[in-house]
């Protein structure tokens, strides 16, 4: 699996709501693939690969671009900032972590007191950009600005960590699909999706102005493979592409999955079956977009997400990437009709 010329996924700044660099650099990306690129209003990139059959059958890919993150609500006099969350992150994971401002601001979470390390709270945790004052810190930052935590993705003996990995590796496999697809005979709707971690709502607007005939989601799933961890789910890091059954939003339409497993094992990839027993994806809004568009998922299993330190497997990263590509072309996809 090989990252080159698309690292700049796992570094380009893009909290929910604030994508614009994420954004800006797929497009560039993408633009040479594609016939034609949209924006919508929510902040979602919507990048168009024209089939030759154009207008007869549209195929949503949706993977979001934001991750999680924090926005300063409060300066104190001593320049130290209080935030709030960005999408939701466990307390556990957050104290001693740099963050990075989108400005390129570097910043450590803090909290008040020792004591409260036996049970913390994000109410008592701060986060110090090393300002002496607040009029100091007011120069760097400003309230309402936005910060994730600064954990650059690394490849190392066949895995990947770091922060950002959810879900810029949907983003990546995105990408991977559209330089393999060659002509084909439907449109394919490549969505960068906005604000999935604050609600799913770039997805929604995305499909209810794409109208697609069929949606595939490509995110992460939880990977409830530690010792002695919670049971989240059915997938395990390194045991293939995840394909999704249900989770905490969706419950996918029990034909797509068959066919999804049966595509798999057709061509030979790496596959297993996806419950999850909390949480969702853009499949949800797709799946509920107007009056109804079937729609399914294929994952990436990960540990710790939300974390500085999120892991995933290459091998299931190719997986995902073939899959995907198989779905867009197999001739005999009994929800699009005969592609030839």
């Amino acid at each position: 699996m090989d990252f080159k010329g698309k690292e700049f996924l796992f570094s380009a700044f893009g909290v929910s709501g604030r994508e614009d660099c994420v954004r800006e650099r797929i497009a560039s990306h993408a633009g040479r693939l594609v016939d034609e690129i949209l924006n919508d209003a929510t902040g979602s990139l919507i990048c168009v690969k024209k089939g030759k059959n154009h207008g007869r059958k549209k195929i949503m890919l949706s993977a979001h671009m934001d991750t999680i993150g924090f926005v300063v609500t409060y300066i104190d006099e001593r320049g130290f900032l209080r935030f709030s969350e960005v999408g939701g992150q466990p307390e556990a994971y957050l104290l001693g972590k740099r963050v990075v401002f989108e400005s390129g601001t570097i910043g450590v979470i803090g909290t008040e007191k020792a004591e409260y390390l036996k049970n913390l709270k994000k109410d008592k945790m701060f986060i110090d950009i090393g300002a002496r004052d607040a009029g100091e810190a007011g120069k760097l930052v400003r309230i309402g600005d936005t910060c994730a935590v600064h954990a650059p993705a690394v490849q190392t003996g066949g895995v990947i960590t770091g922060g950002w990995i959810d879900d810029r590796i949907g983003c990546f496999v995105l990408l991977e699909v559209l330089e393999r697809v060659g002509e084909h005979p439907h449109d394919l709707l490549f969505v960068f999706s906005s604000q999935e971690e604050v609600g799913l709502r770039g997805a929604k607007t995305s499909a209810y102005k794409l109208e697609p005939d069929i949606g595939l989601v490509v995110d992460v799933t939880d990977s409830s493979d530690l010792p002695e961890g919670e049971i989240t789910g059915s997938s395990a890091m390194g045991k293939g592409a995840a394909i999704k059954v249900m989770d905490g939003s969706v419950i996918v339409q029990r034909d797509l999955v068959d066919y999804l497993c049966a595509l798999a094992e057709k061509y030979g990839i790496p596959y297993q079956r996806d419950v999850l027993r909390h949480g969702g994806t853009d499949t949800h809004e797709i799946q509920l977009s107007r009056g109804g568009v079937i729609a399914g998922g294929v994952s990436i299993p990960t540990r710790y997400i939300h974390s500085a330190g999120e892991m995933c497997a290459e091998a299931d990263v190719q997986a995902c990437v073939d899959l995907t590509t198989k779905f867009c072309l197999e001739e005999n996809n009994p929800f699009l009709g005969e592609f030839f």
